[in-house]
């Protein structure tokens, strides 16, 4: 009784996975036998696969449980199965044999390799606190109310966006109101709201600082609108010449040049939306990240009604989590609400419970502090070797953010790809500005948040190595 509860795959606690044959209306043993036989030859079936039960299988195909008791058993007589007790009927490590017409799929070909990264836009993923993020999750999920579970709005979690307003207000400066706020699927999907809503509202220019990302760009022209490159100097964007219906702005810290927007600047970017009509989209990418300087505050509150505040986890504590948030003025609360409607409905909600404990209990702020120091370590540990290696290597930018501006002798270009050729990725100014330009500013980025500790020295040599030569 035993084995044949064995070779069923009746002794567990469950039924296995759901399993999908066609056997075309035949129901003998040998007619489920070559089903079984294909779909593990296939490898639709891998090894490891827990069967169904016999019971729960005979049931689905409408067929005898003992034909299904027989052909488990003649499969683990074969070797194919293997069945043992409490641990119910599985599919046998070997490897599948493709018939037919199915062919084996190439791996696709991915980016280059490189031994180190230091391009930057990416923090140390290494330091994600996965211990008090469990400990976050294990308060947050069950203590969550039925009705986390279901839809619900748009918007997100009333838990997230209270906690949120809180946060921003005392450490960002912004004006915040829980009401105000809107959960996205990753700053692109921000950015990809607020263009799609200036479209329609009859936006067709939006002004964007000369030196940025250009996948921003790509997606303020996928939703119909033109990008208008602004200049940048030692004090921000030139406010005086911003343009059209609405600016793509990092104030706080300028991307990739690290200037802060000067005050004056920001008070004459305010001033022109206000006699234009026009938005201010602040990009605060890493507002929490300075060293040498007291917190810039965030421009929105200026203007809380001419700019719309944006924020994200990607920096703070992991890309992955792929959460943002956007603090709207209240005359764009309802279109942005409904294209959010027709894209994705809702931002994942599980997490943005567990983000909202997270803040409540404090652990965000202490992991937003000891990165803080974490960075300042590498910081200084970066410009300190620099100093005495390469000692003509001018280090600009270096008083927030998680990379430094460095500008070189000789061509930037030829630099980036002679450490790229020695396995290390660096990034040329020229690859962040809206229209390149070689032979102007001749300068690289170093990101030097991306690597983890056990790799960071080994990267800041061959850097040293590579801007020695």
């Amino acid at each position: 009784m035993e084995d044949q509860r064995a070779n069923s795959g009746d002794s567990g606690p469950g039924t296995g996975a759901d399993l999908h044959l066609d056997l075309a209306n035949r129901r003998g043993r040998a007619d489920l036998v070559e089903a079984l036989h294909e779909s593990i030859r296939t490898g639709r079936l891998p090894a490891g696969t827990r069967l169904p039960s016999s019971r729960s299988l005979a049931k689905d195909l409408g067929i005898a449980r003992n034909t299904v008791a027989d052909a488990y058993g003649q499969l683990v007589a074969e070797g194919w199965l293997t069945a043992r007790q409490g641990s119910g009927t599985v599919v046998a490590g070997r490897a599948p044999t493709l018939t037919g017409t199915a062919k084996k799929v190439s791996p696709r070909p991915g980016p280059t390799q490189f031994r180190y990264d230091l391009t930057p836009g990416s923090p140390d993923v290494s330091t994600f606190p996965r211990t008090e993020w469990l400990a976050a999750a294990r308060k947050a999920l069950p203590s969550a109310p039925n009705d986390a579970f279901g839809y619900g709005d748009p918007r997100g979690r009333p838990e997230l966006r209270e906690k949120l307003a809180d946060y921003l207000a005392r450490a960002r400066g912004v004006r915040a109101d829980p009401e105000r706020i809107l959960i996205c699927s990753g700053y692109i999907q921000a950015l990809n709201l607020l263009s799609d809503v200036l479209r329609v509202q009859g936006a067709t220019t939006m002004s964007v600082e000369e030196f940025g990302y250009d996948l921003h760009w790509d997606v303020i022209r996928s939703r119909g609108l033109e990008p208008v490159p602004v200049p940048v100097d030692e004090y921000g964007v030139r406010a005086d010449l911003l343009t059209g219906q609405a600016a793509f702005l990092t104030p706080a810290h300028q991307m990739p040049t690290g200037v802060p927007l000067a005050p004056d600047r920001r008070a004459a970017a305010i001033e022109w939306a206000r006699q234009t009509g026009a938005l201010l989209i602040e990009d605060d990418y890493d507002g929490e990240f300075r060293y040498d300087r007291q917190p810039v505050g965030a421009l929105q509150a200026l203007d809380p009604e001419r700019v719309v505040y944006t924020g994200t986890a990607s920096k703070s504590l992991a890309p992955a989590l792929r959460l943002a948030w956007m603090v709207l003025p209240e005359q764009l609360m309802d279109p942005v609400l409904a294209a959010k409607r027709t894209t994705d409905l809702l931002t994942a909600t599980l997490d943005q419970l567990v983000l909202a404990e997270f803040i409540a209990s404090g652990h965000y702020d202490r992991h937003v502090r000891r990165s803080r120091l974490h960075y300042r370590r590498r910081r200084d540990r970066l410009v300190e070797l620099l100093a005495v290696r390469a000692p003509d290597v001018k280090v600009a930018g270096i008083s927030a953010g998680l990379h430094v501006l460095l500008d070189v002798p000789g061509q930037a270009a030829e630099m980036v790809e002679r450490a790229a050729r020695q396995g290390l990725a660096i990034a040329a100014l020229d690859r962040y500005r809206f229209v390149p330009d070689p032979d102007d500013r001749q300068a690289v980025i170093v990101g030097y948040g991306t690597p983890p500790d056990h790799a960071y020295s080994g990267a800041l040599d061959l850097l040293c190595q590579v801007l020695a030569v």
